[in-house]
């Protein structure tokens, strides 16, 4: 398959992910969590405060539990999500023919090392997965900023718009679900990411539905294409009419919280203390946010979660792996790179001399 288009510009693929630490030491772990937390999309104070909350209130204290979490999930080869989106990557790049390089928005590899290794394997039209499905500020903003930064003169970039609905990610995910069930289950949890309700008015383009009434995510409205609550409940939504579930045998939560202002709720801590009382003894838990396990699918769910869960009365929790290099997203991601414009939602993007 050739790997240049119609004009004879060579065609690559940059896959994206977010990012992990280089070993799970303390010191490794600091300096990711403070490329990480100084980023304005991540904390959203002005630059001053937010020096000032992550070098006086986060990385005295965090990277010391941080790094003992990581140990925990820590394989022979490094670390999981490095090791998912390599493998992820490979196979990528064997399905379609195209060069493809990974690049991850922090630490290592950097997304202007992976965009340096396409150029200098001629690429000069750059398809940009982002493997974030739903849209966040946090993830696929910062990543696309970063990349406009980096890329070279001369090459351009099309962006992969959010997957969140996309027939292709919700057949394969509820086919990996559905492959993974056990026999016998009470009640399937689809654990996302949280976010600060900040983050989620920041992002509405029209500064005034997002989080303003119970029915917000369900009114149509502009603001949908870039609200991550609208688009995870959409998510679940097609997720369990894929999965053929009845009503009030899956429902939806929020994981990984960091300080106190208030994010996404229900809390996934908090549901897992309580569906034991409810009767929900054998626990099925997937996460739609992510497509490559990590920390917070292999240690925070997988072994926290799990303890919390058995703790409170529950018997068996089965978590569902993400999708990692599952044959079927291999061939689904393979076909939006091979796509034209990969349907997206952004404007192509060319550096221009102007732009330099």
């Amino acid at each position: 398959m050739s790997a240049g288009d119609s004009a004879g510009v060579a065609t690559g693929v940059l896959v994206v992910n977010l990012g992990t630490p280089d070993a799970p030491d303390i010191a490794s772990v600091r300096r990711y969590l403070n490329e990480f937390l100084m980023d304005p999309y991540v904390v959203t104070l002005p630059w001053p405060a937010r020096r000032l909350l992550v070098s006086a209130f986060i990385l005295p204290f965090r990277p010391k539990r941080s790094a003992q979490a990581y140990a925990r999930i820590w394989t022979s080869e490094g670390s999981p999500l490095l090791l998912h989106s390599l493998h992820f990557t490979k196979a990528l790049a064997a399905a379609t023919g195209l060069p493809c390089e990974l690049g991850m928005r922090y630490g290592k590899p950097s997304l202007a090392s992976a965009v340096n290794r396409l150029v200098n394997r001629d690429v000069r039209n750059i398809r940009v997965l982002l493997m974030y499905p739903q849209h966040a500020d946090s993830t696929r903003v910062t990543s696309i900023e970063m990349i406009k930064r980096c890329t070279p003169i001369g090459v351009t970039c099309t962006f992969l718009s959010p997957f969140f609905d996309r027939k292709g990610f919700i057949a394969s995910l509820a086919g990996l679900i559905r492959s993974a069930l056990p026999e016998s289950f009470d009640h399937l949890l689809l654990s996302y990411h949280g976010l600060p309700e900040d983050h989620i008015r920041r992002a509405d383009p029209t500064r005034s539905r997002c989080l303003a009434s119970a029915t917000c995510c369900e009114t149509p409205s502009d603001a949908h294409a870039t609200c991550y609550r609208h688009q995870v409940r959409r998510t679940s939504a097609l997720l369990g009419k894929a999965l053929d579930l009845p009503e009030g045998r899956m429902s939806v939560s929020f994981q990984s919280r960091l300080g106190r202002q208030k994010w996404l709720e229900p809390y996934t801590d908090q549901i897992l203390k309580e569906l034991p009382s409810q009767g929900v003894k054998n626990l099925v838990v997937a996460c739609p946010a992510f497509v490559a396990d990590n920390l917070e699918t292999l240690e925070e769910i997988g072994m926290q979660g799990r303890e919390t869960f058995e703790q409170a009365g529950g018997e068996t929790l089965t978590l569902i792996p993400c999708l990692n290099s599952d044959p079927e997203w291999v061939t689904t991601v393979a076909r939006w790179c091979l796509n034209e414009d990969l349907n997206s939602d952004q404007t192509d993007f060319a550096r221009s001399e102007t732009d330099a």
